[in-house]
């Protein structure tokens, strides 16, 4: 069975969040982008009729969206908020170990470091609210006390480590955060 190739607003949406957040939204000129989707220029501004800008919105939430399916994977079995707060950390670790690369957030690196506009802002507003919104919904289901403030917390925490894991260039920090985040495991207790 053959695979049908990606469009071309997928190949230039994708490599954008990978370019954004590998060099951030200043980082990245169009021909580069272009380059990396093997696309026409014309074909950029037929899909993205704003250029860049456009671009950069439709790849933050690109990325925000599988973000929100891993937030999921991580929650859907998991009998406890700890275990699926757990198995997000780990797998953003992977994610780490896989890229082989220790890029920033990729919807930070390409909203708050772009140009200075309300766009941007609200849209980075927009995407990091749905992700603590998904988070306490799981908090909820788990009957866990305080969902929305345990979500905001577990994203502020999973931010933070995620910039000392690219600094040290060691995904274990993300692993560690379950144990000094959200406490010992019962048998551990």
């Amino acid at each position: 069975m053959s695979t049908k190739p990606a469009s071309t607003r997928d190949r230039l949406t994708l490599n954008a969040v990978k370019l954004f957040r590998q060099k951030g939204y200043h980082g990245v000129g169009l021909a580069e982008i272009l380059a990396e989707s093997d696309a026409p220029k014309g074909s950029l501004y037929h899909h993205f009729p704003n250029g860049k800008a456009d671009l950069a919105v439709a790849a933050a939430t690109l990325a925000s969206d599988m973000l929100l399916q891993t937030i999921d994977d991580s929650f859907a079995n998991a009998p406890t908020f700890r275990e699926g707060g757990t198995n997000l950390c780990f797998k953003l670790a992977k994610f780490f170990d896989i890229s082989g690369t220790w890029d920033g957030c990729p919807v930070s690196g390409i909203l708050f470091d772009g140009p200075e506009n309300e766009v941007f802002r609200d849209h980075a507003n927009s995407i990091f609210t749905g992700w603590l919104n998904r988070v306490a919904e799981h908090a909820r289901r788990l009957n866990e006390p305080r969902p929305d403030e345990k979500a905001e917390m577990l994203l502020i925490t999973i931010q933070g480590a995620w910039t000392l894991a690219r600094a040290r260039r060691d995904s274990d920090v993300l692993r560690a955060l379950p144990s000094k985040f959200l406490g010992p495991c019962e048998s551990e207790a």
